[in-house]
């Protein structure tokens, strides 16, 4: 199991727009990129190598958490599914799942999660659980959902989550597998939205003053 992550300094500087491809809705609203699309996938690659070479010859339900996983998670899967083609005396079975939660509105967790969609969890009783997730805050909606899972009885449950925020009043949950440690910063991208806006930005950027109010939800 692996037990490290690429950790990025608080006081990292990440790279200009001008040095990406940006989508032009999006220009004024993003103080930096933090992380771009190629290393995603470099290390996203790395982590479905330590899943393959953990899991073996298990089958493995993956546990989408919907929506913001759904970009780590398909690409997650594909490069598993690429090792079950290149390694012929190792195999890993997948059945994939879906779950949706509700636990931000704007920049901040609301504290509460609540599951909003998904198929029927009773179907993970006895499995071996995969749930992949784009982020992991405070670390209260993840802990809360393993408790919600453990009532369904799977036979075992590893967390593999692409982002790990260091922030004050986190309850100190670390998922097993974890793409990137990064600063207390609120990030968009690849599938991690504000509000529903910026899933279809591919490369991980800081969220500026500027977009947070054009896309703030006001009563």
């Amino acid at each position: 199991m692996s037990e490290s992550s690429i950790r990025i300094p608080d006081k990292y500087s990440g790279y200009a727009l001008s040095h990406f491809c940006v989508p032009k809705h999006y220009e004024d609203d993003l103080e930096d990129i933090m992380i771009p699309w190629g290393l995603i996938q470099d290390r996203t690659e790395r982590l479905a190598r330590d899943i393959f070479q953990d899991v073996r010859d298990e089958p493995l339900t993956a546990l989408c958490v919907l929506k913001g996983g759904y970009r780590f998670y398909t690409d997650l899967l594909d490069k598993i599914t690429t090792l079950n083609r290149s390694h012929g005396s190792v195999s890993v079975p997948i059945n994939v799942d879906f779950i949706r939660l509700k636990s931000y509105e704007n920049d901040e967790s609301t504290g509460q999660i609540r599951v909003v969609g998904g198929d029927n969890l009773s179907g993970l009783r006895g499995q071996n659980v995969l749930v992949v997730e784009d982020i992991i805050d405070t670390g209260r909606t993840m802990e809360k959902l393993l408790a919600i899972l453990a009532n369904h009885g799977p036979k075992s449950v590893r967390v593999a989550s692409l982002l790990v925020k260091r922030r004050q009043g986190s309850t100190g949950y670390r998922p097993d597998y974890t793409g990137f440690e990064i600063p207390d910063k609120f990030v968009v991208g690849y599938a991690l939205d504000y509000n529903e806006y910026f899933r279809d930005l591919n490369h991980i950027c800081v969220i500026n003053e500027n977009g947070k109010k054009k896309y703030a939800i006001t009563e």
